[in-house]
């Protein structure tokens, strides 16, 4: 078995008789040569066998693909994008700016061409992106015998046998059939015998969230992709689902946690991209904070008064923004698995309200014997009204957390609603917007507990 460094010194001799044992590497130790040695990977591919080099190349970062086919010579590019799968070319083309699609279109074969131009017509992050219609389609007249032979014929240029997809004499689809069905019954039976009409479909314009959940709910290798008239158009397989699925929980995590998505790993990004992909969330959050100091002026006559209340600014302000954050992040992925929507809005929010009750009553009551507790063992001496100091302190907390729990969980949804992505209303936003509505509620509380007192 070779490792990386074998595999460069083996490029590095150029003994053309050696190369035969590069078409003996898996494709996880191909994509790990091109991430470590992307200039002699290079060299690496015009060397591999075509379909060899297809199976890894799917896997490579889109960096790193690019970098493969502008460095590779005309006919080698061209043999590599012949041999992708047809998804997988059209997931590499589609990221490309539109010269340098135009540019590799030229390279393909006509055959190739016209897939591709067809697949790349659907919409962006469309179920059509992600489709191949390479796969074995039969019809219920056929006996098993003759999708015997089919499989055998067509079976080598089909990217899953899993399922076989039976149509009716203009391509809609009627039924799929495991392919087991066949092999255990007489080659005389007829298909008809064996369908049931049961099936699930998924729509070429349905976005490609679809098929995830649709994937994620039935235990399925590959579903047909059916046009508005239930014809056939090709399948969707669970590795295309499943690298999309990843791709799509990196980049909700990256936002939730307040920063744009990065297209390609963080081992790998330049650093001015990092900078700039962080950047704006903190400059709009840093405005956002700006707004507590303001609100935090407009009561600079009760501070003054009673400066016991300054101490537990960062205990209210922090206790909101955390509860934010929590109700954000669970419902953000709520909404991603499918659980909830929109329409689910009051059901979230009779549930936040009664939690945000409940856990702000907890750390109300928290903070309540803190007070309680430094003042009778004099740990600090709050004053002769301790006690309202404690009881504001309780009631700004379950107001405040109360708060922030209804604001990260209705935030998304109204993002939803407005066309907009819900991980925007990340754990940092939600937190900044409650840390300015926290402190209005805490010294609101405050003037009413102590008026006449300390205020």
């Amino acid at each position: 078995m070779l490792n990386l460094n074998d595999i460069k010194n083996l490029l590095q001799n150029n003994r053309i008789a050696d190369f035969v044992k590069l078409n003996k590497l898996s494709s996880r130790d191909i994509v790990e040569f091109t991430n470590r040695y992307t200039n002699w990977a290079v060299k690496l591919f015009q060397h591999l066998d075509p379909t060899h080099a297809a199976r890894a190349f799917k896997f490579l970062r889109k960096k790193k693909q690019e970098i493969i086919i502008k460095s590779l010579p005309d006919e080698k590019a061209a043999e590599l994008l012949n041999n992708l799968q047809p998804d997988d070319r059209t997931a590499f083309l589609s990221l490309l700016p539109g010269n340098a699609v135009k540019e590799l279109l030229k390279v393909l074969s006509p055959e190739t061409r016209a897939e591709t131009l067809e697949l790349l017509g659907y919409p962006e992050d469309s179920v059509g992106r992600l489709m191949s219609p390479d796969y074995v389609a039969i019809k219920k007249t056929n006996t098993v015998g003759e999708v015997l032979s089919i499989i055998k014929r067509l079976g080598q240029a089909t990217e899953t046998l899993n399922f076989i997809f039976v149509v009716d004499d203009d391509g809609k689809l009627i039924d799929d059939i495991n392919i087991k069905e066949f092999l255990v019954v007489e080659p005389e039976t007829s298909v008809e015998q064996l369908i049931d009409y049961q099936f699930i479909s998924l729509g070429v314009t349905h976005p490609q969230k679809e098929a995830i959940r649709i994937f994620r709910n039935n235990s399925r290798f590959a579903l047909p992709v059916t046009n508005d008239n239930a014809v056939l158009l090709g399948i969707v397989t669970l590795d295309d689902v499943l690298r999309l699925a990843e791709k799509e929980n990196t980049s909700e995590i990256q936002k939730i946690g307040g920063s744009e998505a990065l297209e390609e790993p963080y081992t790998t990004i330049p650093f001015l991209s990092l900078i700039r992909k962080r950047a704006g969330w903190l400059i709009i959050l840093f405005f956002g904070e700006m707004l507590t100091a303001t609100a935090m002026g407009h009561f600079e006559g009760e501070i003054k008064a009673a400066v016991v209340l300054a101490l537990f600014i960062p205990l209210i302000i922090s206790s909101g923004g955390n509860s934010g954050s929590q109700a954000s992040s669970i419902i953000i992925r709520a909404m991603a698995l499918g659980e909830i929507g929109f329409r689910d809005w009051w059901y979230v929010i009779r549930k936040e309200i009664f939690s945000g009750l409940l856990l702000g009553t907890v750390l109300g009551l928290v903070g309540f014997l803190r007070i309680l507790l430094w003042q009778q063992f004099g740990f600090h001496d709050y004053g002769e009204h301790w006690i309202l100091v404690a009881s504001t302190i309780l009631f700004a907390l379950i107001g405040v957390v109360m708060w922030g729990t209804i604001s990260g969980s209705m935030l998304p949804l109204i993002m939803k609603k407005l066309g907009a992505d819900p991980a925007a209303s990340s754990a940092p936003f939600v937190a900044t917007l409650v840390d300015v509505t926290g402190i209005i509620i805490y010294f609101s509380v405050a003037f009413i507990i102590m008026r006449g007192k300390l205020l």
